[in-house]
Parts: structure tokens; C-alpha cells; sequence
């Protein structure tokens, strides 16, 4: 039977809060590498796991980048939308689409979303990647798809023009001209924060800084940067976002750790090591979510600035009426053998 190009990360996640009061956390996870070319031979070959059907890990694509909806404040127009929303549009189908509105050809490649599925029915990730490869295997591009508590999407693109093969450079990240992307002293952040998590001496990643838009936590306001630092899967998976308030970084966020081989044996393992991770993920942030509050944090409400959150999906009522908010349009197949 021939090897997958799918795999999981046993990862470490930090997140290490500088200002405006010290709060530091780590915790252990793990993660899927779907090579969305494997999907239907995964649900072939791992009884714990199915393709857009009920089981332990499920696999449905509709709960991905649903650019076949409509944008909420859109900086631009959404040609997508206008192509996918009448259409049967798989999950590759719609990044391929996507990339190919920031003139980039995904023809005959290849697309790795590093991940979680539902496990036991429930989803929440807090950012899926995707590292996307032409046919000649040259990763060209990336998209963080961030998603909040309410359940609000917005992915992040990070073209060739942000892709970098030489050491950690903060300073040549590609950033919007915004006064909230000042460039800091170059830096590298892994080290001083925790052992373990320090990326490798060069390696290929992809880095943009960018104002935010987008409503992710009571505690920062949506008009600050996220500095991106996307370093494409190998053996090891290393990836860090920063928060920055004009030059200041009030937050980094790191995700590192080892791949291992996606096996049935090796499902089994993790979901007795890591039980229900995806709901001790969304209890993680409720957690630590109460004790910032408690130690008097700024709050920042999601519906005091609602014109600033812009260019999500699948907008809250908090900030779009329920009679403006369109259902989802997104049409795919559930075949999986």
C-alpha cells in the first residue's frame, strides 16, 4: 500500500501576552497535514476517520474557507462568490479559485491544510493553514483561515511576494504600509520565549504583516496587526503570529512540534492522549478569557466597531442583522469512495 503525503504534528502552542499585563500559557496538541488530494483515500483507509460523514475524526468541507458566500464588508469585490455559489466547489477547488484571483496557478498541485477535524461531532480551530504547492512542488503561497468564538471566518493570504527561503528577518516581512505594521528590530521570537520551539536556522516560510480587521479577542481591538511567520511543513511544523500595536508586539502566539506518521493505531493513541481536543480548545480560551478579565484587562466590545470587521464570512448578528446574512451557498459532493 503505497505511503501517505498526509501526517500529523504533536505540537506545542504558546501564547505569550506582553501588555498591557504579563499572561503566559503553554499547552500540548495535535494536529492533522491533509494533503486534500488524500481525502477520500483517508476515509478509505482509517476506520476512525470519514470524509463529509459522521465518525470519531469527520472531514466535512463545508466547515472550511466558504468563499462561495458572500464577503461581510468587503474591501473589494468578491469575484468567487460570483463563480462557486451556484457550483458543486470542493475544498481544493475553492482555494485553487482564490489563488487564482492574486494571479497565482495552482494547476496540477497540490494543497496541505495543517488542521483539526471534528472529533466527536464538534469543531473549533482558532487558524487552519494552508500551504499551497505548484506542479513542480514549490510551495507559492499560504492562507491563515483565522476563526473566532463566534464562529466568524477570515483567511489571510500570503502570496510569493511574502515567501522567504533566508534566516528570521522581522524586518523583511511584507507589511500593508499601515501605520499599525511599523517594522520592529528584527528579532527572532522563538527563543527567549521557550525552549523547544526554536524554528530552524533558515527555512522556507512565508511572512506578511497586516491590520487585522477581524474581531478575535475581547482583549485586542480590530484594528491591530498580525504579523504572520508561516514556515512550510516537514519534519517539524513551526509557525508564530505576533499582535503588534504600531510598533509595539503586545502578543506572540507559537505552534511547533514533530510530525508523525497518520496511521489508525496512531488515531487511537491520540485520541486517548488528547480526549475531546477540540472542546478543551474552546474551553482553554473561555478559561484563560475569565482570568484576563478578572485581572481587569481593557475589554473591547465585537459591536462597538462593527464597520472596522472587515472582509469575514459568516458574519454574528452582533454585527450583521439575521435577515442581511445569506445562507451558505457552498455545494459538494458527499462521495468519499
Amino acid at each position: 500500500m503505497p505511503s501517505l503525503r498526509s501526517s500529523l504534528y504533536e505540537c506545542s502552542v504558546l501564547h505569550h501576552r506582553f501588555a498591557p499585563k504579563v499572561h503566559r500559557f503553554v499547552y500540548r496538541i495535535f494536529l492533522f497535514a491533509f494533503d486534500l488530494d488524500e481525502l477520500p483515500e483517508l476515509h478509505r483507509r482509517l476506520p476512525l476517520f470519514s470524509l463529509n460523514r459522521p465518525n470519531l475524526f469527520s472531514f466535512r468541507e463545508s466547515d472550511f474557507f466558504p468563499t462561495a458566500e458572500p464577503l461581510h464588508h468587503p474591501s473589494a469585490p468578491n469575484p468567487i462568490c460570483n463563480v462557486l455559489r451556484y457550483k458543486p466547489a470542493s475544498l481544493k477547488e475553492r482555494v485553487v479559485a482564490h489563488l487564482a484571483t492574486h494571479g497565482v496557478d495552482l494547476a496540477g498541485g497540490r494543497v496541505v491544510l495543517v488542521t483539526l477535524p471534528r472529533i466527536f461531532g464538534y469543531l473549533f480551530n482558532p487558524v487552519s493553514f494552508y500551504f499551497c504547492y505548484d506542479r513542480a512542488g514549490a510551495c507559492v503561497a499560504s492562507l491563515a483561515e483565522v476563526t473566532n468564538t463566534f464562529k466568524e471566518m477570515k483567511p489571510y493570504f500570503l502570496g510569493p511576494e511574502c515567501r522567504s527561503e533566508k534566516p528570521e528577518n522581522r524586518s523583511q516581512i511584507p507589511n500593508d504600509g499601515n501605520r499599525s505594521a511599523a517594522t520592529p528590530t528584527p528579532t527572532s521570537d522563538f527563543r527567549p520565549l521557550a525552549s523547544g520551539l526554536r524554528p530552524p536556522a533558515s527555512s522556507t516560510a512565508f511572512r506578511r504583516r497586516t491590520p487585522k480587521h477581524f474581531y478575535v479577542s475581547p482583549f485586542s481591538d480590530v484594528d491591530v496587526a498580525f504579523d504572520f511567520t508561516l514556515r512550510t511543513p516537514g519534519e517539524r511544523l513551526s509557525i508564530q503570529i505576533d499582535d503588534y500595536v504600531g510598533p509595539e508586539r503586545t502578543l506572540t502566539s507559537t505552534l511547533a512540534g514533530p510530525r508523525r506518521a497518520l496511521t489508525s493505531a496512531r488515531l487511537a493513541w491520540f485520541t486517548l492522549k488528547y480526549p475531546l481536543l477540540t472542546l478543551r480548545i474552546i474551553a482553554l480560551i473561555h478559561w484563560h478569557a475569565a482570568r484576563l478579565w478578572l485581572r481587569r484587562l481593557p475589554w473591547f466590545a465585537k459591536s462597538a466597531r462593527p464597520s472596522d470587521q472587515r472582509d469575514l464570512y459568516r458574519p454574528h448578528t452582533s454585527i450583521a442583522p439575521r435577515e442581511s446574512i445569506a445562507p451558505a451557498k457552498i455545494s459538494i459532493s458527499t462521495e468519499a469512495v
